[in-house]
């Protein structure tokens, strides 16, 4: 799966054996993560339930980190599945999306330029 950019070898804040985390490269907020299935599947239906729950744990780490760093007001947990869903990435992921009092998410323009 050498053209899928989570097969690729980047870099991690944290993994288990089934799921790893990152930054997103087009965040829509300070500290927005992306939680990655490490097989190569196209959507989070399509996860065995075992990479479902090792994605949960990932998700419940990454929002303790999130929250030591960045001090967010809340959180989105975010799927896309499909392209007509605004799934981007065609390999399972799931967004953890800090949210900030004030703070206005544009969730359209993010959809159309960001590669994850």
């Amino acid at each position: 799966m050498g053209h899928c950019v989570f097969c690729r070898d980047i870099p991690r804040i944290m993994e288990n054996d089934l799921a790893y985390a990152v930054y997103d490269i087009n965040p829509v907020s300070r500290g927005h993560a992306l939680v990655i299935s490490k097989r190569h599947v196209e959507q989070f239906f399509d996860l065995t339930p075992e990479e479902s729950a090792a994605i949960q744990q990932l998700l419940s780490l990454m929002k303790i980190f999130v929250q030591k760093d960045h001090s967010p007001d809340g959180y989105n947990v975010w799927v896309n599945c499909g392209a007509v869903a605004g799934q981007v990435v065609m390999h399972a992921h799931v967004h953890l999306i800090p949210r900030y009092e004030g703070q206005i998410l544009h969730i359209r323009e993010h959809l159309k330029g960001n590669m994850a």
